[in-house]
Formats: structure tokens, C-alpha cells, sequence
């Protein structure tokens, strides 16, 4: 069989069983992973790349070898969720490394990290100054959390006695020139409100309307196929929509 169309196969094969095997192992985003999640997916793509390239092998023995990966990938995950020491071994468990606005140097240098490093993550929080940070705790995917002290927390509504409504989510009504009649349904509206409402924004065809949204509150938002946005070569001239 020709060289080129038994790439082409095996990499149907393992793109099929790399997209079935990321369902069954969850969909976790890069920023949540330990390292151990990290180090799997290498392995398991590197496994993946073999299968499709390596002629000088059968493809069976990589396939095997791809599913035993992921099954004992996937076991651990269920023995994590099961067995509480488990996940603490297996995936690591939160450290203190600021307590009472103190660095812990033995936390540190268990976890062979150094203040520069506790320095550099504190400013990917945006927070400059250490005397802002009550509690600091590394996470076990190497992130950090913060506690800032009382003095240096953001003011709330609640602090000054305020009640605020919850804005809600906004529902979608045309989608890509299309009316969803379900979703006007389910507003109380109808057709002939929203033709009534596009008029008055100077829009006589639906078609016309790339995205329009309605919130709790009543507020259309309305985003054109044909924006009227003048271009600029300067930031500075940009005056905004028309």
C-alpha cells in the first residue's frame, strides 16, 4: 500500500481516538492542569504522532498502547474523585505560602520555590506590594491565590448598604440574520414588536442585523452586518460609530 495513504488513515485513526479519549478524560483549560494532566496529554499526543508516522511498525501496538494511557489517566481521575488522599498524593494539595501577611521560607523551600518566583506570580494577580497580601496559597496546577488585607479590599455595594439587582443574561433573538421565534416566545414577544424596535434604530430587514440581544432589563443590543466605522491611521482621529 502506498507509503502516503497509510499516513493518512492511521492519522484518521489516531485524530478520531485522540478527540473520543480528550471526551472521556474531561476538558480542562491549560490554566486548571497539574502537572501530571500536562505531562498525560504530552505523553498521550507523542503517542498519537507515533501512530501516524512510524511505518516501521504495526499500528495496532501504538493504538494499545494509546488506550492503556488514557484508561490508567482516566482510573486516576476516578480514584481522585473517590479517595481523598488519593487526590492528595496523585495531584498535589494547596500550600500556604504568605500567612498573616508572612512569607513562609520552610513552605518555600519544601516546594523549591523562590521568592523571586513568589514575587513574579503576585504580580500576574496584580499585586505589587507585599503589604497588600494577608494570605497567599499555591495551588496544586502552580497558581496562586491572594487574600488581600481588609485595608486594601475593593469597596462592594454591600459595605455601603446598597442593593443591587442581578443584571441577568441576555437573550438572543436574532442570530446571523435569523429570528429565533422560540426565544421571542418565551420573552412574551413577538415578530411584530421586534420589527417595531428594529425601525426605530433605522434597521427595516433582519437580515441586516448580524446579533441582537434583549436583557432583563429591556435593553436591545444590536450589532450590524455593515458597521459604520470610520477607518483611521490614528488612534487618536477614531471617533467612534457613526
Amino acid at each position: 500500500m502506498n507509503e502516503g495513504l497509510v499516513v493518512f488513515v492511521r492519522a484518521i485513526i489516531g485524530f478520531f481516538s485522540l478527540l473520543i479519549f480528550a471526551r472521556i478524560l474531561g476538558k480542562e483549560q491549560i490554566s486548571q492542569l497539574t502537572f501530571f494532566d500536562y505531562i498525560l496529554g504530552i505523553t498521550i499526543g507523542s503517542i498519537a504522532a507515533t501512530l501516524t508516522t512510524d511505518l516501521s511498525s504495526r499500528a495496532w501496538p501504538h493504538w494499545v498502547g494509546l488506550v492503556t494511557w488514557v484508561v490508567l489517566g482516566y482510573l486516576m481521575e476516578l480514584l481522585s474523585l473517590k479517595w481523598r488522599y488519593a487526590a492528595k498524593y496523585l495531584e498535589g494539595e494547596p500550600a500556604i505560602v504568605i500567612m498573616d501577611g508572612k512569607i513562609m521560607e520552610d513552605v518555600l523551600k519544601k516546594m523549591r520555590y523562590t521568592a523571586a518566583e513568589i514575587l513574579e506570580l503576585l504580580r500576574n494577580k496584580e499585586v505589587f506590594n507585599l503589604n497588600e497580601v494577608a494570605y497567599a496559597i499555591i495551588e496544586p496546577n502552580g497558581d496562586i491565590s491572594i487574600l488581600k488585607k481588609p485595608e486594601y479590599l475593593p469597596l462592594t455595594l454591600k459595605d455601603i448598604n446598597i442593593k443591587a439587582k442581578t443584571p441577568g443574561i441576555g437573550t438572543e433573538i436574532i442570530y446571523e440574520g435569523m429570528i429565533i421565534e422560540e426565544n421571542l416566545r418565551q420573552l412574551n414577544k413577538d415578530t411584530k414588536w421586534l420589527l417595531k424596535e428594529l425601525k426605530k434604530y433605522g434597521i427595516n430587514d433582519p437580515l441586516e442585523v448580524f446579533l441582537l440581544t434583549l436583557d432583563p432589563g429591556g435593553n436591545l443590543y444590536i450589532d450590524k452586518y455593515k458597521d459604520h466605522i470610520k477607518k483611521v491611521t490614528d488612534i487618536g482621529d477614531y471617533k467612534g460609530p457613526y
